[in-house]
């Protein structure tokens, strides 16, 4: 950490010291904090000369040697003096000017060239005084100048490692020929094309695409809008009006709309100039051709003329083009700051939206907006302008094909009218068809879900139910984009207006001129026409994004107002809370006071509002009435712990700076150092995304480690022993918790169902539905003999046995706790001493692929499809081909008597060209689309295939925000970005082949020139292509950790909020934006290089063409000229089109690269075995026999369980007990086969499981896990996704269950949707769901793992009854936490290390006095 500051405030003093310890002295590579640099190193040696100059001018005074004369030494250094004075002065009015914004904290950088430059004006003097006196040589200043030169090293080697680290951007200091060429830009294409590009060779941002200095411009301008707002509110009469429009304008997005718009307005509005220069040349090109013909007509007309006219043209074209690529790295740039505004408050947004907000916006549709919205957003940029822009050029058009043709001009202007509503209409069709944006959310957020919950669907084989439910969204998407596709309309303008210019009269004849001056025209006015309906259509979908974005609703502010008074740490007076507006209360008349360094728990049934309280203190919940008060600063630990994806370190020390002793004993009283013993980088290995390498109680105990290094003032603890061993959960109550914890003197606020500690509690508050029914200390509600009373009575002689009464020798004996129980832990890479990296990275790919890519993608489509689209495209460009050529015939033909002959004919045969192109054209369009369709269908089932069939240890080491990146964005790309661009790019392709032929043509002497320039083209081409892969795949890389990222933030934004940390998140945010847009800038400018030098060689052809023409005056006629001319004013457009569109492909052809990536990794066994003989009614008795079972996580590493050779018999019940780590879960994955055998085998029925299906394995057996999951979607669906039982058999589970009141009492019953991750209800409530589901499957073996450790005591009871009552007759494996839950089963397998240590009843095991033994005295059992 490092202070930047330079305050003269008493804190800004002691944060500067303590950084400076921390970057000065207690670190590998030592430095001086830039305020130390810029204050104490300039003023030390400046201070020594003002100080003792007075003294040493007195002393020179009193001893007088004779003047010495000015010698030529002493001039220069008088002279260098100055200039070094001068340098301060510069400094200092370029501070003034260049970086007044950071001078308003930092006066200090103001100051200190001021002061530097006055100290060597005083030395100066200082010279002439000692040559005046005749001292010749000074110590004084001897020594001066050496501590300025030692002073001034530091920052001089600050400045060289800010130079040689620091890449900044060229386009800074580029000249302004470079600039409007690009030729800035160069130097990076030459090095991508020498050497593949990585992160580090890009340039820095420039500091106003950074995010912080766009979202703080942004934030400031909507804080003056809503202060305008306000201030307008107070003004008028109405007030109420005004504020209410204000609100529905934020609400509705327009607002964000407004702030964009004002932000980057004016830089836009230079690119809108460009655009219309751009026009302006674009529109006087056709009239200099016009003037080429007549030349060409003019029999006496002198030569330089035509040459002059040559030139003009081809000057034009080049200054056509420099305008609209100034234009296109204006929109680009302002695109690229708009995605950066909308990504960074989407990200601030995410983390203050309230509960409410959270629940219509999932996280799915979060990373959709990021991915694919903004990308929609950045095109809305750089079409926004032909909204009004092609109306206008179209007008223009019009306007001078009237000045050419006359009235039949108006057959054009009746076809555009007739255009217009047709694109019109087309648009809005293809709006309402914008619903595949909706599917596409849809399935987004689904795979969200799978991904979160793929452990689950493993378990219960429910990965086919699934794969349907995705596949249906897919469909629909597809199915609308097929629609979308096919509106793509064509033009039919050329044929009708030169058809009724020759049939109106006659006496109309088509000579050269009108017929290339209007076909010049007709060409420009295909470009707007084209771009019109596209801009509709881009600007429809910016419309819907705002409007259908709840996010930039203004979210309520959070309700807790911090409160400092002396007596309480909480104060709830009057509480009314609910978790929506308008939904019940879920808290009501809540009135609690806690007085500060007291302990309060807080206990009740599931479903009793115990976590929603703790919301409310937060101010989580929405508050009806009443106020919430909490004194000082908060720490919060939630009933499922959320860990983030880094090391165990950073997760206990979240942002804190490290103090070694209070670190160590905040892990020992956590009970986290045996853990970390084991774990292969100790405290610096890498945890998993959602903790996935940790046991659910490791996981909580890191939770609660991290709020108690916080050392907070209250803390709010959400059932933190739940998930962890009875003796660890009493280990954590004294350590931590408890009345001798370190917490003893902080205001604790403990929901619990632990019984055993409550004594201990200073105040206890009962929660019944939503109320606090009785509080007060243990003893006041015993004596009360309440419904408390009667609890306890009941469930005391239970709980009693649970608590731990272990010596701390006993407590030495086995470790508290290891990390080997999941089985993810050890599927790191590899071992490094200092840190393990367990997530892979995003992979960089190489261009060598990209052959087998195209290869893939065509295959994927099927070659019977191809040759059909390339036979098309040659039938369209060879029927151009002629139409145009038939023309230039028909311009050349004589006139007879003012008339042409056989116009009918000629205009016939010209209709039939002309319809048999159209044709061709929508042929091809639709043939590509659908093309496209076919192969994404194909990717994207392949994909999905491909992840769900992938096996456990796959997710554990995938980031989920590389697979949703997969899912988003790769496939919007194969979806729309590949298709269209192969479109485009074969079009033009065409399109280019037949202007080159008609140039030869027309002047064969143009080959000489064409063939060079061809060379040049593809030279260029090949250097470009190199790097503009490679930063599309640097770009797509970092792209997945922005959404890791916002889907991390977005599940823990409780947690963040409570900890006060959302600048730091903010920070990480920005951080991982500008760096994926590092390599986007220059993405984007590398293709604007590209067009712009090749469209120079593009308009060397018009050069060539109109240059030979002039030459061929009297050879060539004005037809064949015309058509060669302008064709070639065609290429510039066309070449910057191919270079485009191939880029697209280029680039977007990656997608599919990275969508087949997972085709390669490993995958499961098959989900059902063909021809397998496996009786229906399978396993009919449920006896599993152990062989010399072994399990590894990996190959090479330790075994996990070795040699267990066990027979369980039917209707057994067995428990499986043991410290954490000793290989109770991997029995039970062993069992489940998500993880495979390293040896032996597992008999269920005498049939070995490893010779069947997964499916037919895992849906015939049943297990109850540790973690309970639920996926957004009706509860029906939730306990039934194949639809195979009827409504009574569930209301009949969930009966079973004690859900069937709850469930009767919600508004849709059955039909009730949960929420993402089954947010809506409680952790207890979700666990009876899973518990449900195991009712409904009824097999013959069941797996409890750790199952009840969220319910409270009284429930845990009641499941534990129903499970004897209702699997009486099938083989239960208990994993188990409580042992009172095991004591009456038939038998206990102790586990220790991977092997059975103990095995026998549990009346037996007691009596040998072995480990089980020891297990139950310390729970007070016997």
């Amino acid at each position: 950490m490092q202070s930047r500051k330079c305050g003269f405030g008493n804190f800004g003093q002691q944060y500067t010291l303590r950084s400076d310890w921390n970057r000065t002295w207690y670190t590998d590579k030592p430095d001086l904090t830039e305020c130390f640099q810029n204050t104490v190193l300039v003023w030390f040696p400046c201070v020594y000369l003002w100080l003792l100059a007075p003294f040493y001018a007195l002393k020179l005074y009193c001893h007088d040697c004779g003047c010495i004369r000015i010698s030529t030494l002493c001039t220069a250094k008088t002279v260098l003096g100055f200039i070094l004075a001068s340098f301060g002065f510069v400094e200092f009015f370029y501070i003034l000017l260049e970086r007044s914004h950071e001078i308003q904290n930092h006066m200090v950088f103001l100051l200190s060239p001021i002061i530097r430059s006055l100290t060597v004006v005083l030395a100066i003097c200082i010279i002439q005084l000692e040559r005046i006196r005749g001292c010749r040589s000074s110590v004084f200043l001897f020594l001066f100048w050496v501590l300025a030169v030692v002073c001034s090293l530091v920052p001089l080697r600050a400045k060289i490692q800010l130079v040689m680290y620091e890449n900044p951007c060229p386009v800074k200091d580029a000249s302004f020929l470079s600039k409007i060429l690009f030729w800035w830009f160069t130097g990076l294409v030459v090095k991508g094309y020498r050497t593949p590009l990585e992160a580090g060779d890009l340039w820095n941002l420039r500091e106003e695409d950074t995010s912080d200095k766009i979202i703080s411009d942004l934030e400031e301008e909507q804080e003056k809008t809503m202060a305008a707002g306000v201030a307008l509110g107070t003004r008028l009469p109405d007030q109420a009006q005004i504020l209410r429009k204000l609100q529905k304008e934020q609400s509705s997005g327009f607002c964000l709309l407004r702030t964009l718009a004002r932000n980057f307005g004016p830089y836009f509005l230079t690119g809108t100039m460009c655009i219309i220069f751009h026009d302006f040349f674009m529109f006087a090109i056709p009239q200099v051709l016009s003037l080429l013909l007549g030349f060409m007509n003019e029999e006496d007309a002198p030569l330089w003329k035509g040459y002059f006219y040559a030139t003009l043209m081809f000057l034009l074209s080049c200054l056509q083009s420099l305008f609209n690529h100034q234009y296109m790295y204006t929109c680009f740039t302002v695109g690229m700051r708009v995605k950066t505004a909308v990504m960074g408050l989407v990200y601030r947004k995410s983390l203050v939206i309230n509960s409410a907000s959270r629940r219509t916006c999932t996280v799915g549709e979060i990373v959709n907006l990021v991915s694919a919205d903004t990308q929609k957003l950045m095109d809305f940029v750089v079409y926004f302008n032909a909204v009004w822009l092609a109306p206008i050029e179209i007008a223009l058009c019009l306007f001078f094909l009237w000045q050419h043709l006359g009235p039949s001009a108006l057959a054009g202007i009746a076809t555009v009218i007739l255009i217009f509503p047709l694109n019109g209409f087309i648009a809005k069709k293809r709006s309402k068809l914008q619903v595949q944006m909706k599917f596409m959310d849809g399935r987004i957020k689904l795979m969200n879900e799978i991904l979160n919950g793929i452990k689950i669907l493993k378990f219960y084989a429910w990965e086919k139910a699934f794969l349907e439910q995705v596949l249906g969204y897919r469909e629909k998407e597809l199915k609308a984009l097929k629609k979308s596709q096919i509106l793509y309309s064509i033009s039919i303008i050329a044929f009708a207006m030169f058809g009724v210019y020759v049939l109106i009269d006659d006496k109309n004849v088509l000579d050269a001129q009108k017929v290339f001056v209007s076909m010049a025209l007709i060409n420009i006015l295909k470009t707007p026409l084209s771009q019109l309906p596209f801009a509709m259509s881009t600007t429809i979908e910016v419309i819907c994004i705002f409007s259908m974005v709840p996010l930039f609703s203004r979210s309520l502010p959070l309700c807790f107002s911090i409160f400092f008074s002396d007596g309480e740490g909480v104060l709830i007076d009057n509480g009314t809370f609910s978790w929506t507006k308008e939904g019940p209360p879920c808290l009501k008349r809540i009135n609690v006071r806690v007085p500060q360094g007291s302990l309060v728990a807080v206990v009740g049934h599931v479903g009793s509002g115990k976590s929603s309280l703790l919301s409310a203190m937060l101010g989580e919940t929405e508050k009806r009435n009443g106020s919430v008060s909490i004194k000082g600063s908060v720490a919060y630990v939630p009933q499922q712990a959320w860990i983030q994806n880094a090391t165990v370190q950073d997760n206990v020390m979240f942002g804190r700076e490290k103090q070694k002793t209070w670190y160590q004993r905040v892990l020992d009283a956590c009970a986290l150092l045996p853990d970390l013993e084991i774990l292969p980088a100790g405290d610096s290995t890498e945890i998993g995304e959602k903790g996935l390498n940790l046991s659910g109680g490791q996981k909580q105990r890191v939770s609660l480690a991290r709020a108690v290094y916080r050392k907070a003032d209250v803390y709010l603890l959400d059932d933190p022993l739940s998930a962890v061993d009875a003796h660890v959960g009493q280990h954590i109550f004294d350590k931590v918790i408890g009345p001798k914890g370190v917490l003893r003197d902080k205001t604790r606020v403990l929901v619990t169902h632990g019984m055993s500690f409550l004594p201990q509690a200073d105040l206890i508050l009962v929660l019944v539905d939503g109320e606090i029914t009785e509080s007060g200390s243990y003893q006041e509600l015993l004596s009360r003999h309440g419904a408390f009373a009667d609890f306890i009575h009941t469930f005391a002689s239970n709980d009693r046995k649970e608590s731990v009464t272990e010596t701390a020798a006993q407590r030495a004996e086995t470790p508290l706790c290891s990390l080997g129980e999941t089985p993810t832990v050890l599927t790191c890479r590899e071992w490094s001493p200092c840190v393990c990296q367990f997530l892979a990275t995003d992979c960089l790919f190489l261009p060598q692929v990209r052959l087998e890519m195209y290869m893939e993608y065509f295959k994927t489509i099927g070659m019977a499809f191809i040759i059909p689209i390339v036979f098309l495209y040659a039938f369209q460009q060879g029927a151009s081909l002629a139409y145009n050529y038939w023309l230039s015939l028909w311009a050349d033909e004589p006139i007879v008597n003012g008339t042409q002959v056989d116009t009918d004919m000629k205009l016939a045969v010209y209709g039939a060209l002309g319809f048999a192109q159209g044709i061709a054209i929508f042929g091809t369009t639709v043939a590509i689309s659908v093309g496209g369709i076919i192969a994404s269908r194909h990717l994207h089932m392949d994909l999905l295939k491909n992840v769900l069939h992938s096996p456990m240890s796959f997710f554990e080491t995938t980031p989920s925000g590389n697979l949703l990146n997969r899912f988003a964005k790769e496939i919007d790309a194969i979806d729309c970005m590949i298709p269209d661009g192969l479109k485009m790019m074969l079009g033009y392709l065409f399109k280019l082949m037949e202007v080159c032929i008609i140039v030869m043509l027309a002047t064969p002497f143009a080959a000489v020139v064409i063939l060079p320039l061809a060379i040049l083209y593809a030279f260029v081409q090949s250097f470009y292509v190199a790097t503009s892969c490679q930063l599309r795949r640097l770009e797509s890389v970092s792209r997945s950790p922005i959404y890791t990222h916002f889907n991390e933030t977005v599940q823990g934004a409780s947690v963040i909020r409570a900890f006060g940390e959302q600048h730091r998140f903010i920070v990480q945010a920005n951080k991982r934006v500008d760096f994926n847009q590092t390599s986007y800038f220059p993405r984007f400018v590398a293709t604007r290089w590209l067009a712009v030098n090749l469209e120079f060689v593009g308009n060397g052809v018009v050069l060539a063409a109109a240059i030979l023409s002039v030459m061929g005056k009297d050879t060539l006629s004005p037809g064949i000229v015309g058509l060669a001319v302008s064709h070639s004013l065609q290429v510039t457009g066309i070449l910057s089109w191919i270079v485009r569109s191939w880029t697209d492909v280029e680039n977007n052809i990656v997608s599919v690269e990275r969508v087949k990536e997972y085709a390669d990794t490993a995958k499961e066994a098959a989900w059902n075995v063909e021809g397998s003989s496996l009786p229906l009614a399978w396993p009919q008795t449920g006896t599993i026999e152990f062989q010399d079972y072994g399990l590894q996580y990996r190959k090479g590493l330790d075994w996990a369980l070795k040699g267990i050779t066990l027979k369980i018999q039917e209707r057994e019940k067995v428990g499986i007990v043991g410290r954490t780590g000793a290989g109770k879960s991997s029995l039970a994955l062993g069992i489940f086969r998500i993880l495979e055998a390293a040896k032996g085998e597992i008999y269920i029925d005498g049939v070995n499981i490893a010779e069947i299906g997964l499916h037919d394995l895992r849906s015939r057996i049943t297990i109850i896990p540790q973690d309970p999951v639920l996926f957004s979607g009706s509860l029906r669906m939730n306990l039934d996704p194949f639809d195979t039982y009827t409504d009574e058999e569930i209301w009949s589970s969930l009966e079973l269950a004690h859900l069937k009141n709850f469930v009767s009492n919600l508004p849709d019953k059955l039909n009730y949707e949960c929420s993402e991750g089954g947010e809506n209800l409680s952790l207890g409530q979700r666990q009876l769901v899973c518990l449900a589901r195991a009712l409904l499957r009824k097999t013959k073996i069941l797996v409890l793992d750790e199952a009840t450790a969220a319910v409270d005591l009284e429930t845990d009871t009641l499941i534990q009854s129903t499970i004897r009552q209702q699997f009486e007759d099938c083989t239960v494996l208990t994993i188990a936490h409580r042992l009172n839950t095991i004591m009456d089963y038939t038998r206990v397998i102790v586990m220790d290390k991977g092997h059975i240590s103990e095995m026998d009843s549990p009346t037996n095991l007691i009596s040998n006095r072995g480990q089980f033994y020891r297990m139950c005295r310390e729970a007070g059992l016997v």
